[in-house]
């Protein structure tokens, strides 16, 4: 299945074909649609290209309850983490639990009604509303933009309480560090263009805000010869694993009690000319008619797990504004 989703990639970029692609966590099942083939049951949203039907236009009251694990069960999770981060096998690892959601609201709903900038429905299995770009190319240069750091935006001083936060800035630290040295195995001139800078966001619960910044690296002539083997080597993204990447990768196999299938996978589309794509976070999937909500953060040495275990709550929202 890769290698069929490898040759369809590169025909497709080098013929400067459009298309969506969508890439699963461990790269087991990926998929990609000519834009002019999509099948009815998909539909996509990034920054320059869409496909959404015109359906309803307002929002209905609706119920939206979460079962978040429990305290000790994340605990425990975090104290195999912080284990393993002890005997130096990784410094910073992005731990993620699924929590039951009980709604009024079905997939297609959310999709309609979610602002953001990255959105996908995908065939009424998943539905992801992604505020975190993967990589962005354009005109010979490949940009990514991990996001690390997030706080309630009501907090008083929380734009100065989250660039002064000593954990969440070793965080952000790493996951720039490791994003380069990522870009640096597709691209040359490596840069970081824009570093620290802060994203608002819009839930049903009230606004958070994120840490974000901006790598940039200049692809080799004729790149597109070979794009898909070029996504492939950055994944799976540094900022839903961690670093080191592939010791991190093993972990949180062990770590974590259920299967992220296509959760934290990317999915873009290319135009031709542009690619944008996506991490998919901020993802809720049906599982035999039950809903659930994937989400999580960073661990690292000086983590709380309390402090962590409030994030991966106040994760699980709709960007309904």
């Amino acid at each position: 299945m890769l290698n069929n989703f490898i040759t369809k990639v590169n025909a497709f970029a080098a013929q400067r074909k459009a298309f969506l692609f969508v890439i699963d966590y461990n790269m087991a099942k990926p998929e990609v649609f000519p834009l002019d083939e999509m099948p009815d049951n998909i539909f996509y949203q990034t920054p320059s290209h869409q496909n959404i039907k015109n359906e309803q236009d307002v929002l209905p009251d609706f119920q939206f309850i979460s079962y978040p694990p429990s305290y000790n069960e994340y605990r425990e999770a975090f104290r195999k983490v912080i284990t393993e981060i002890s005997y130096g096998n990784s410094y910073l690892l992005n731990l993620t639990f699924k929590s039951k959601i009980e709604t009024s609201l079905g997939l297609w709903d959310i999709y309609f009604h979610s602002k953001a900038k990255y959105k996908l429905f995908f065939r009424d299995q998943f539905v992801v509303f992604s505020p975190e770009p993967f990589i962005r190319i354009e005109e010979g240069k490949i940009s990514s933009y991990p996001m690390k750091g997030t706080i309630d935006a009501t907090i008083p001083n929380a734009e100065k309480l989250l660039l002064a936060d000593a954990k969440e800035t070793a965080e952000h630290h790493t996951i720039v560090d490791l994003i380069r040295n990522d870009l640096s195995m597709v691209s040359e001139d490596v840069r970081v263009e824009k570093f620290r800078y802060i994203e608002k966001l819009k839930t049903h619960k009230g606004e958070l805000l994120q840490m974000s910044s901006k790598i940039v690296g200049n692809l080799p002539e004729g790149f597109e010869n070979n794009l898909a083997e070029r996504i492939l080597q950055l994944l799976p993204a540094g900022s839903i694993t961690g670093a080191p990447k592939s010791k991190t990768v093993e972990i949180i196999a062990k770590a974590e009690n259920y299967k992220r299938n296509y959760y934290t996978g990317i999915f873009g589309v290319y135009d031709g000319n542009t690619l944008e794509s996506a991490v998919m976070i901020r993802f809720i999937e049906k599982d035999f008619g039950q809903l659930y909500f994937k989400s999580g953060g960073g661990i690292t040495s000086m983590s709380d797990p309390v402090k962590e275990y409030d994030e991966l709550i106040q994760k699980i929202y709709v960007p309904f504004a």
